[in-house]
């Protein structure tokens, strides 16, 4: 008996220990939890937290206390940052042969408007807040710059969808929807953008019966693509290619091919404005097969996007397509989408498309209007 009370008490002596030792060891390996950065007001008021980004406008820092703010640069006197960051300069776009040794990283010290970067292992530099155009975080930084993102990577657009339903001596139900993707590549508003992909897919139907009269139909749709091939952070060559229904306009199926060359007019973090040319081939197949053609011509856009305050988004389209084998089968679109946020992703979508076909069959107008109302959910 007292043998076995000496096994059992060695027995819960090394399991105790073994115990202690499995804790001391995950102890060990249990991240410390990283200093946090400081950032001091102009009057003095303190904050504590980390530092997320910065350009050379305005600080995105997240405090213990206040949660996420936005500050103006003119409005701090003085960061400090326990962590390596680096800073961009303000007329610096990143590309695949930039020489990253001549981006200042390092632990941040920010006086008197001047940004001193305190590298481990050299001497540190003083960048002033004017000249700054981003500040990343050093991790973020090295990800990015080493980042081939997958196929499902980095998709970003809507999905839109509404429908109105009346129930009297006529029956009507109609339905619109879309789709928007896009996808630069690399995402990083820092780096020079090589690659960028467009999908998009708009669709709408409706049906108006009454007992004893023909049945009103509308049934309208587009989709299309677009990889685009950055030369310069401005300058881009493009591959499209779309297909058109439109029932009110007597056309079965409009299919399009072509590739051009783009030019970024502008492009800001708020805005951009897009110019693109190209040459393609259409062929136009109508309810009435004797209007049939098959076209070569040349596609002219213009397109432009605009984020407002709140979550608010404006997108912006015009094209024009004259053909020059037979100069009266022109035809042109313009549309217009306001997205207004309801609540985190779900928003409300406002649209109006216009189509202008010269050449539609006899019997139907030239002109296809559509305005839509509907939710909309963002993607990211």
């Amino acid at each position: 008996m007292i043998e076995k009370s000496r096994r059992l008490a060695v027995s819960l002596a090394c399991a105790a220990a073994f115990s202690g030792a499995m804790l001391d060891a995950q102890g060990a390996q249990a991240p410390a939890k990283p200093q946090p950065d400081i950032l001091i007001f102009g009057d003095g008021e303190k904050l504590i937290g980390q530092l997320k980004s910065a350009t050379n406008k305005s600080v995105v820092f997240k405090s213990d206390m206040a949660g996420e703010l936005t500050v103006e640069w003119s409005k701090i006197q003085e960061l400090h940052t326990s962590r390596p960051f680096a800073v961009i300069g303000k007329n610096v776009k990143l590309g695949k042969h930039t020489d990253l040794s001549q981006i200042p990283q390092g632990k941040l010290i920010v006086a008197d408007q001047k940004i001193n970067v305190q590298p481990t292992a050299a001497a540190q530099h003083t960048v002033p807040v004017a000249d700054t155009g981003y500040v990343v975080d050093q991790p973020d930084f090295d990800k990015a710059i080493h980042h081939k993102a997958g196929l499902l990577e980095d998709w970003g657009g809507t999905v839109t969808a509404g429908v109105s339903l009346v129930e009297a001596t006529q029956n009507s139900r109609t339905f619109t929807g879309g789709i928007g993707l896009v996808r630069t590549e690399p995402a990083e508003s820092w780096l020079n953008p090589s690659n960028r992909t467009l999908i998009d897919f708009s669709t709408a139907y409706g049906k108006v019966t009454q007992t004893g009269l023909a049945s009103i139909k509308t049934d309208i749709y587009h989709a299309g693509a677009e990889e685009d091939k950055y030369f310069s952070p401005k300058l881009f060559g493009y591959a499209q290619t779309a297909f058109d229904h439109n029932y009110s306009q007597g056309l079965s199926l409009q299919q399009a091919y072509g590739g051009g060359i783009g030019w970024t007019v502008s492009k800001t973090g708020t805005a951009e404005l897009d110019l693109k040319a190209s040459m393609s081939y259409i062929h136009q197949g109508f309810e009435q097969t004797a209007s049939n053609e098959s076209l070569v011509g040349s596609t002219f856009s213009e397109s432009y996007a605009r984020k407002f305050p709140h979550g608010i988004f404006l997108t912006e389209l015009v094209t024009a397509t004259p053909a020059w084998n037979d100069t009266s089968a022109y035809f042109g679109t313009a549309s217009v989408s306001l997205a207004l946020p309801v609540h985190k992703r779900l928003g409300m979508a406002i649209g109006s498309v216009d189509t202008f076909l010269n050449d539609p069959p006899a019997g139907f107008k030239k002109n296809s209007f559509q305005l839509t109302v509907g939710l909309t959910y963002a993607l990211k």
